[in-house]
């Protein structure tokens, strides 16, 4: 009866041999993703997707503002010119329930608004379309665009003209 006692001994037979284990199993994969963590964290790594760390910590710290010159002499553009410029990305396509170019149904239920709540609503945005004043075009500019892409819709309105310099 005792042989079968001895079957199911471990392979651990005295206390130093419990604590070799133990010490093994536990301590030593602690101090090594211990030391995998500092070997990781260590040096300074760049930011991912940059190359030049300079160049990307300067944009990160530089001013919220800035200021941009202009031209405020330069002629200003017609409405098929400010349309391909900067309208044409949506309304061509269609994206965002925006109205076709050349698409008379989708500009018919727009067009009883009014040709000055249409400018409106490109100025100050509307739905998906985020406002376009302010940008690269003077009001202008995009009240000729809205003027040039409403006339494709079926309607006839005049392309604002330029207004005459004060005295």
């Amino acid at each position: 009866m005792s042989d079968a006692h001895d079957d199911h001994t471990g392979p651990i037979k005295t206390p130093k041999q419990l604590f070799w284990t133990a010490f093994f199993s536990f301590v030593v994969p602690v101090f090594l993703i211990i030391g995998l963590v500092y070997f990781v964290t260590r040096a300074d790594k760049p930011s991912p997707g940059t190359d030049n760390q300079e160049l990307a910590t300067a944009i990160r710290i530089q001013r919220v503002g800035s200021v941009e010159l202009r031209d405020a002499n330069r002629v200003l553009q017609n409405g098929e010119a400010v349309y391909r410029a900067q309208c044409a990305a949506c309304h061509d396509a269609g994206l965002v329930g925006a109205p076709k170019f050349g698409s008379a149904a989708d500009w018919a239920s727009r067009l009883g608004a009014g040709l000055d709540n249409l400018v409106k609503s490109a100025l100050q945005g509307k739905g998906a379309m985020g406002p376009q004043s302010g940008g690269a075009f003077e009001d202008l500019e995009i009240a000729r665009a809205v003027v040039f892409l409403v006339n494709s819709g079926g309607a006839n309105y005049e392309e604002p003209a330029q207004p005459a310099p004060a005295e």
